[in-house]
C-alpha cells in the first residue's frame, strides 16, 4: 500500500522533463509573457499538466504549447490558461465559476485551486469520464462535472460569478450571458471573419459590456453530445 502511494506521489510530482525545475521554467516564461497574477502562476506551478496528456507526450507537458488530447480536441497552451484565469480573477475572489468545455480537465484543475466551486460541462463522453477520474485522483473535490451540450450552460437556474468558455463561438450565447450574476465576468473566444480573439464580457446594472483582449486560437464550439 505504501509503495503504491509513493508511486502515485512520484507520478504527480513528475520526474525529468516533468519535474519541479521544468515547471519553474514554464512559470518564468509566463511571467515574461505578461502574466502577473501570483495566484494564477502558483496554481499552474502546482498543477501536474503531464497527467492531463498522453504519457508519450509527457516530455512536452511544460512547454508553452497546445497539445492534442484526442477527439480533435486540445489541451490549451499554459499561457492561454493563465491569461483566461487572470481575466476571471481581476475583479476579485470568485465563489462560483462555470466552465464550458472540460476537455482534459487541466483548466478545471487550475481554477479549482482558486475559486470556491467550479461547475464544468463537456459534450464528449470519453473526455468527461477521463477528466472526472483524474480530478478525483487529484482530490479536487470542489468540482462538479456534467456530460452535456455546453451551449446550454449549466442545466439549472443558478447564476455564476464567472464563466469561462474553452471553445470559439461566432456569437455570445444568450444561455451563458443569462447565467452570469450581477457584475459577473465571461471570458470567451469569439470568431468573426475567420479571426479569433478573447472577449471579456461583464454584466452591469444596465446590461453587458464587451472588450476584445487579444488574438486567440481555439477549436470551434459545437452542438450536440457524443457518448
Amino acid at each position: 500500500m505504501l509503495n503504491k502511494q509513493f508511486e502515485e506521489e512520484q507520478r504527480h510530482a513528475g520526474i525529468g522533463m516533468t519535474s519541479a525545475r521544468t515547471r519553474d521554467r514554464l512559470i518564468e516564461r509566463l511571467k515574461q509573457q505578461g502574466i502577473t497574477s501570483i495566484a494564477t502562476l502558483e496554481a499552474i506551478r502546482n498543477t501536474p499538466r503531464h497527467l492531463f496528456i498522453e504519457e508519450a507526450m509527457a516530455h512536452k507537458a511544460y512547454e508553452d504549447t497546445a497539445l492534442p488530447i484526442g477527439f480533435d480536441q486540445t489541451i490549451s497552451q499554459p499561457y492561454t490558461v493563465a491569461r483566461m484565469t487572470e481575466l476571471l480573477l481581476e475583479a476579485g475572489p470568485l465563489k462560483t465559476v462555470l466552465e464550458v468545455g472540460t476537455g482534459s480537465g487541466y483548466q478545471t484543475a487550475v481554477l479549482a485551486q482558486l475559486v470556491n466551486r467550479i461547475f464544468s460541462v463537456e459534450r464528449i463522453g470519453a473526455l468527461h469520464r477521463r477528466a472526472a477520474l483524474l480530478l478525483d485522483q487529484l482530490k479536487l473535490h470542489n468540482v462538479s462535472l456534467r456530460h452535456t451540450d455546453g451551449n446550454g450552460g449549466w442545466p439549472t437556474s443558478m447564476k455564476f460569478d464567472a464563466i469561462i468558455v474553452t471553445a470559439a463561438s461566432t456569437t455570445l450565447p444568450k444561455s451563458l450571458t443569462n447565467q452570469l450574476a450581477k457584475n459577473g465576468r465571461l471570458v470567451i473566444p469569439v470568431e468573426q471573419e475567420g479571426e479569433q480573439a478573447l472577449c471579456l464580457v461583464q454584466r452591469t446594472e444596465s446590461g453587458f459590456t464587451q472588450e476584445l483582449i487579444e488574438p486567440a486560437h481555439f477549436v470551434p464550439m459545437l452542438r450536440g453530445v457524443i457518448e
